[in-house]
């Protein structure tokens, strides 16, 4: 889209201000009362459209996760009461399924094929060499049509760094089972899990690197990072309350976020050169909170409006001792309905699920127009797996949060008939973000009544 009318031109600069200093750059959110003049006595434009794909690895404890009933007035279940204060925020939708995470004769590799074929709705080829080939993913669709009038097409996270070679599950190449999105058949996207080269992709620094002069380098971006901030600081002193109040909110998130970059870096030299073993108390949940921190601020500046963000990868054995649950997560989920494997499995859910809420209140807590980040976002939670006993890629557990603008009505479970193609789901999103696409992977049709 090109900006040759005037106007367009001015409302584009107003909402997407940015500060630059020695290759800094700071996205701003958006503050009427800077508008150019003319610009602020009309109504503003709606804020964009958001939309972020969230994945939980090994399936559920299926009886403590699903809820009973459907509508606005279903029951919530054990797990889901850890995240009850946002019930008006998200609905859940039960009997979305991918097919294509079956083997199909493939043998082995749920794990693989769950995680692939998640964003895709495609067959992985059963390969660990280089000829791998899976399809395009739903947010790299969005990319492609409306990455442009972002800094960043889109952004990929995840907690459990990058492979895209090697082999991994069951002969089936690492890059299935570690990346969600996908450029292309054979091209994916490799995630980021540094927050500290998250953090600098976002506000424009070079990567800090390795090395005797990393050190010296991270000081210079500190010192630039606060000469920008300075600025903007100065800008808003021509603010009205309301703006002053919104840009002070966003540059203190800004701040405290490198602050806490710096002391996990910190704390990071200072261990003795050995493997860090998994489940390590507070610094999963801090991980994976700092990112949900990035994220925020990337769709509150618009840098992006596509997002994927890997919480770990199916069939991950992390342990979470932090919660009393010393088990691999893998291996407890082949459970073999043992009350105690269920219990543990029950208690991961809650865990991951109240990072879930986190993000949520975190969203709604950020202005956005004349609502929040949340009204404005469409937020999916799910995997690719529901029981992983059986590696049933049935009755997946998912949640759909926000409001897409207006588009979405939170607040209830719909409950689907027969096994409906979770790329459906994915189909009327694509739409509610003004992105032309026929199909996607396996679908059938948009999903209605969402």
């Amino acid at each position: 889209m090109e900006f040759r009318d005037t106007a367009l031109a001015t409302h584009r600069a107003s909402r997407r201000s940015f500060l630059r200093g020695a290759g800094v750059m700071l996205g701003l959110p958006v503050m009427e009362s800077l508008a150019p003049r003319g610009f602020a006595a009309a109504k503003p434009a709606k804020p964009p459209v958001r939309m972020a794909f969230l994945y939980i690895p090994n399936g559920v404890n299926v009886d403590e996760w699903m809820p009973t009933g459907e509508g606005t007035g279903y029951q919530m279940s054990k797990s889901l009461k850890v995240i009850e204060e946002h019930k008006a925020d998200f609905t859940v939708v039960s009997g979305l399924c991918h097919d294509w995470a079956r083997s199909h004769g493939n043998g082995g590799g749920d794990h693989a094929r769950a995680t692939a074929s998640f964003l895709t709705g495609c067959q992985a080829k059963k390969t660990a060499g280089a000829d791998i080939h899976l399809g395009i993913s739903v947010d790299q669709i969005a990319a492609q049509q409306i990455g442009r009038f972002t800094r960043l097409p889109s952004l990929e996270l995840s907690t459990d760094g990058q492979r895209s070679a090697g082999r991994c599950d069951s002969g089936y190449s690492c890059a299935y089972q570690f990346n969600l999105a996908w450029r292309s058949d054979t091209q994916p996207m490799a995630p980021e899990m540094d927050p500290r080269l998250v953090f600098e992709r976002l506000f424009g620094y070079g990567s800090s690197g390795k090395g005797p002069d990393a050190a010296r380098r991270q000081r210079l971006q500190k010192s630039v990072l606060d000469m920008v901030l300075g600025e903007a600081k100065s800008i808003a002193s021509r603010a009205n309350a309301a703006d002053k109040r919104k840009l002070d909110e966003y540059l203190t998130a800004v701040r405290d976020i490198e602050q806490r970059i710096e002391r996990a870096e910190k704390a990071t030299a200072q261990l003795p050169d050995v493997h860090a073993p998994a489940g390590v108390p507070d610094n999963y949940q801090e991980h994976m909170r700092t990112m949900f921190d990035l994220l925020t601020l990337a769709f509150q500046t618009d840098s992006t409006r596509i997002a994927t963000f890997m919480l770990a990868h199916d069939g991950s054995n992390r342990s979470f001792s932090e919660i009393g649950v010393p088990d691999g997560h893998h291996s407890i989920s082949h459970h073999q309905r043992d009350a105690e494997k269920l219990r543990k499995i029950g208690e991961i859910d809650r865990f991951y699920l109240k990072q879930l809420g986190w993000f949520l209140a975190k969203l709604k807590a950020t202005k956005d127009g004349e609502g929040s980040l949340l009204d404005n976002s469409m937020i999916v939670y799910g995997g690719g797996i529901s029981d992983g006993d059986r590696h049933d890629h049935s009755r997946l557990p998912v949640i759909l949060a926000g409001k897409g603008g207006g588009t979405l009505t939170p607040g209830r479970r719909i409950v689907l008939d027969g096994e409906v193609p979770m790329t459906n789901l994915y189909l009327s999103m694509l739409e509610r973000m003004g992105v032309k696409a026929e199909r996607i992977g396996d679908s059938t049709g948009r999903l209605e009544g969402v």
